[in-house]
């Protein structure tokens, strides 16, 4: 990477490495390991991952017995119009009503942005890394495709991304980013972003981890969706997936990138009321 002006601290701004997925080296945009907003949650995912371990295991078994496979476990608090299988693939998972951290960000097209101006409005939330070659643009198709999902309903919902490349963090970035990805389809996207240390604070308050060691490595930082409903309470939080090609290159099957899309409809709607 080439450097755009930014403030030369990497070092404050590095949150702890998370695990490489798949067992694969780290690299731009890849998910970061980190525990959830609250304990509630935590024990969720603590439960959600034991049940995988033993459904996986019943599996196992009753397939060498000639059973059938158990029922998928469900999550309770997830909106009832998401099925199990949907909910469990985007890791879906109910948070303490709570309002969500303010802040305000200016966005591609250089005009100030503040959670609390968009009271009324339902929120979906995530975090990108502007020149990310890897799940940033996946969740952007998801984003399109959920606008798309949502039709007359979607005029109303705001989509927002807060940038986590505190090297690359001028609004003509957030502008090439979301040209090149299709979000200015979008009539209520916002890609958003400031100084390196107003940054920092959202990424502390939302408790997204960003490893930028130098403007020549890759950023990795955690992947998650938040949900805000038209009051400013966060609602439910989603963890976008992403697998990889031998060749190390980022994809999702087209089956999953719209059944992402309209999960994200889904959740939208559910968070709406």
């Amino acid at each position: 990477m080439s450097e755009t002006g930014a403030d030369h601290e990497a070092s404050t701004l590095t949150a702890e490495p998370g695990d490489a997925q798949a067992g694969r080296p780290a690299g731009r945009g890849k998910l970061l390991k980190k525990p959830r907003r609250s304990t509630v949650v935590l024990t969720v995912i603590a439960l959600v991952s034991g049940l995988a371990f033993a459904t996986v295991f019943a599996i196992l078994v009753t397939s060498l017995a000639g059973k059938s496979s158990p029922p998928l476990a469900r999550t309770t608090g997830i909106p009832k119009t998401v099925s199990t299988k949907l909910a469990n693939m985007m890791q879906l998972s109910p948070v303490p009503v709570a309002k969500a951290p303010g802040f305000t960000l200016m966005d591609q097209s250089g005009h100030p942005v503040s959670l609390a101006s968009l009271h009324g409005h339902p929120v979906v939330l995530t975090f990108m890394d502007p020149h990310c070659t890897d799940i940033c643009p996946l969740v952007s198709r998801e984003f399109v495709n959920a606008y798309k999902d949502l039709g007359a309903a979607g005029r109303n919902v705001v989509f927002i991304a807060v940038n986590v490349n505190p090297y690359h963090h001028t609004t003509a970035d957030m502008a090439k980013y979301s040209s090149a990805e299709g979000l200015s389809s979008i009539p209520t996207w916002h890609f958003v972003t400031g100084s390196v240390p107003s940054l920092h604070k959202v990424w502390s308050n939302y408790e997204i981890q960003v490893q930028a060691p130098n403007p020549d490595a890759d950023v990795i930082h955690t992947s998650l969706i938040y949900f805000i409903d038209p009051q400013g309470k966060e609602r439910y939080v989603a963890a976008p997936m992403v697998d990889h090609t031998k060749s190390g290159t980022a994809f999702l099957p087209p089956g999953q990138l719209a059944d992402w899309g309209k999960g994200i409809a889904l959740v939208t709607r559910a968070a709406s009321h």
